[in-house]
């Protein structure tokens, strides 16, 4: 069955392509622009310390229930559950994970189309094609449609490569390339005139703001969204982990790598927003806050570009091929969640499974593109900030209240003999049983 399946080859391999699930637009986008809106370093403070105190957790439970399963959610979560109404809920939860991350990939296919567009939007002009420059900045149905099909194609042909051709090999030849491109555009930025202002800006917070529901809410949203949690990317990677390997330990790396991404990411965003200002180009909305979401990475850093006379022809370029990458990284674990369903539950032959599902979220995509004001919003919402924590607390309850304790033991110890006397065993399930269960559902009824 496993080799069936397929497996990650290395650890280098696995970590790749997890902290790949973990690094999207989450990060490059998604936490500065959070950040931008919730006072900056305080939405830092409160990110970091959910992050580890509840996100972490989750990650080691779905972790843990996956590579135990060796399956898709739904069966995995069938095959630890205790009896008739146990193994219903399983079916329920681990179907609205698929659900939910099926829709999250149809607004993620919007945006990671717009940054497609964007990074070929500096090579026209260098060829001195304006008219298709224009055409490539200016948002549209069709442009929009376009690259959404496109930008789906490609997640569909790396899926159906399967795991070690596909996600393995391409996760471990983008993620190195985009910590690299982000390191490099950081260096840059930060000499700019402005930048220092807004290093301040996300650095030193304003504790005063903390308390803020909004921002814990944000926070935890942002926490889950960027850790891929809730819907079953991390319980299908870890379906493919090694029964060696030390799960503790690769669950830490994963999470580091995705926190330390997403501060990495502040620290290019939120600069580079008041070297704009500085610049000249207008950085706050009506009511006075920073702008945020679509409006800072499609407005404000292209216009920032265009200040810098010809060097921002190849910065603009360097940074929509850093956001093409995390795009990518992030789309092709979402779409490995239904497919794995698909090929596992159904019998599909994987390449089969990613065309069809594929299609299906192609189209879904396309609705909203066609029905944007209405639908983009609300499909947002409804996936990242209400059904993902709480998907997090149905895995939670399951590993903890659920699946039997020696069982759980037993797996961890398959990678990590020395487990029961660790650090880990004596912390992890009693938070994971009661501490993350109450803890997300306070932050979630803020």
């Amino acid at each position: 069955m496993a080799a069936a399946r397929g497996e990650f080859t290395s650890r280098f391999g696995f970590l790749m392509a997890a902290s790949g699930s973990a690094v999207g637009l989450g990060n490059i986008w998604g936490f500065p622009t959070n950040a931008a809106s919730n006072g900056g370093a305080a939405f830092l403070f409160t990110y970091l310390i959910l992050a580890f105190a509840l996100a972490y957790p989750a990650l080691m439970a779905e972790l843990i229930i996956g590579r135990h399963a060796r399956a898709n959610a739904v069966i995995a979560l069938r095959a630890i559950s205790t009896g008739g109404k146990t193994r219903l809920a399983a079916l329920l939860v681990g179907f609205t994970g698929i659900v939910t991350v099926s829709f999250i990939l149809s607004f993620y296919a919007i945006v990671s189309g717009w940054m497609i567009a964007f990074f070929f939007e500096p090579l026209s002009r260098l060829l001195g094609m304006e008219g298709l420059s224009n055409w490539l900045t200016t948002d549209a149905v069709v442009r929009n449609s376009l690259f959404v099909v496109l930008f789906m194609m490609l997640t569909v042909y790396i899926i159906s490569a399967g795991v070690k051709e596909g996600i393995e090999k391409w996760a471990s030849r983008l993620m190195p390339s985009l910590i690299v491109i982000l390191i490099l555009l950081i260096v840059y930025v930060l000499t700019l005139p402005g930048a220092m202002d807004g290093l301040r800006a996300y650095l030193i917070p304003d504790f005063s703001l903390i308390a803020d529901p909004s921002l814990l809410v944000d926070a935890m949203g942002q926490a889950f969204f960027s850790l891929s949690l809730g819907v079953g990317t991390m319980l299908i990677y870890g379906s493919y982990i090694n029964k060696q390997e030390n799960l503790p330990t690769i669950g830490s790396l994963v999470a580091l790598l995705d926190v330390g991404i997403a501060v990495l990411a502040g620290l290019l965003i939120i600069p580079a927003m008041y070297v704009a200002l500085n610049n000249g180009v207008e950085i706050y909305d009506a009511a006075g806050g920073l702008i945020a979401g679509p409006g800072l990475i499609v407005s404000v850093l292209p216009a920032l570009f265009d200040t810098m006379g010809a060097i921002g022809v190849f910065v603009a370029f360097a940074f929509f091929a850093l956001m093409t990458i995390a795009s990518l990284t992030s789309s092709i674990s979402m779409l490995e969640v239904p497919v794995a369903y698909g090929v596992e539950h159904h019998g599909l032959e994987r390449r089969r499974a990613a065309a069809i599902i594929g299609s299906i979220i192609t189209v879904i995509a396309l609705i909203i593109v066609f029905n944007f004001d209405p639908l983009f919003d609300l499909v947002v919402t409804v996936t990242t900030e209400i059904s993902q924590p709480l998907l997090g607390l149905a895995f939670c309850i399951y590993v903890a209240w659920i699946w039997q304790r020696n069982e759980i033991l037993e797996e961890i110890k398959s990678g990590c003999p020395d487990a029961e006397s660790g650090l880990f065993w004596k912390i992890w399930p009693f938070y994971v049983k009661f501490i993350c269960p109450v803890a997300i559902l306070v932050v979630y009824f803020q």
